[in-house]
């Protein structure tokens, strides 16, 4: 679920994050850890749907990896409808897809298939199916959904009134992308730590950033020696090891953390625009054995993808 080509040439998306926030609202352990007020929800932060308003994004991309640099830019727009609860949900189409600066028309078939994203607080975060994408747009869905959940998660946080408040979210569960054939093992694991940055009286705009970070203490799978030591100022908290068509193994550890920014009206209850930068600082190593133990020289790179999203 990494999207074509996988991390090494940077083609590489969010697949992870999105398990990771699946699990997010799903799990009853996810508790702040350190907040300015506790709460059911965010009184400053709420969601004002109506039925049948329209809503478009733009979202751009760059995904510089350790073979290349992908850019992409696509569309997603849609109208806000309410479920059989009464609960708003907006229904996105993906459209005008253009890679390295070339439209890339979708498959037959695919323009059918339809994202549901919410704000609502009563809306249940639901997987996306994936199979009906074609795989250029498995980064924007996921992508897009890290931002609202990121907002999600702010929205049941009480302590987020006033500009400065902070809250602090312990997670840390591994995320898994592997396939079990080509990528043998692939896994991220992150805190959120979580910030409302600012609030313009003026414009009613908040700012809220949002810091996908390191666990203290990594969960993540490292299945040889020479992964513990920390390639940046954290413990690694994201590994893959992935079969090569010789039989042995691409094998890289690293530091993953994303960035978010988002500007959210205050007046219309809406994300407005919002970016996402997500390195990863890796050390890879090719080696001859799946225990990890008889290999090259290690290099080191850094793989870094840049999203932008606007709404028009």
């Amino acid at each position: 679920m990494r999207g074509a080509g996988g991390r090494r040439n940077g083609a590489g998306y969010s697949a992870v994050l999105f398990a990771i926030c699946l699990c997010l609202f799903a799990s009853q352990e996810l508790v702040p850890q350190a907040s300015t007020g506790s709460g059911s929800g965010s009184p400053t932060l709420l969601p004002k749907y109506q039925e049948n308003e329209t809503v478009t994004y733009t979202m751009r991309a760059i995904n510089e990896g350790h073979e290349g640099t992908i850019r992409y830019d696509a569309r997603a727009g849609g109208v806000v409808k309410k479920d059989a609860s009464g609960v708003f949900f907006e229904e996105l189409a993906w459209s005008d897809v253009h890679v390295n600066g070339q439209a890339f028309p979708l498959p037959a078939g695919s323009q059918e298939f339809r994202q549901r994203l919410s704000l609502s607080p009563e809306y249940k975060v639901s997987i996306p199916d994936l199979s009906k994408s074609p795989p250029i747009l498995i980064g924007p869905i996921t992508d897009l959904l890290t931002f609202y959940v990121d907002m999600r998660l702010a929205m049941k946080e009480k302590g987020l009134v006033r500009a400065g408040d902070h809250a602090y979210f312990k997670y840390g569960v591994p995320s898994s992308w592997a396939d079990g054939t080509y990528t043998v093992l692939g896994q991220s694991a992150v805190d959120f730590d979580l910030t409302l940055q600012a609030i313009d009286a003026k414009t009613q705009m908040a700012t809220l950033v949002v810091r996908h970070v390191p666990p203290p203490e990594s969960k993540a799978k490292l299945p040889a020696d020479w992964m513990l030591a920390p390639v940046g100022n954290r413990p690694n908290n994201w590994v893959e090891v992935q079969k090569k068509p010789d039989g042995k193994y691409s094998a890289e550890v690293g530091q993953e953390t994303y960035d978010v920014n988002i500007k959210y009206s205050l007046a219309t209850g809406k994300i407005i625009s919002a970016t996402m930068d997500n390195p990863v600082e890796v050390m890879g190593r090719d080696c001859d054995d799946l225990a990890l133990t008889v290999c090259g020289a290690p290099i080191r790179y850094r793989i870094r993808r840049q999203i932008t999203l606007d709404s028009e």
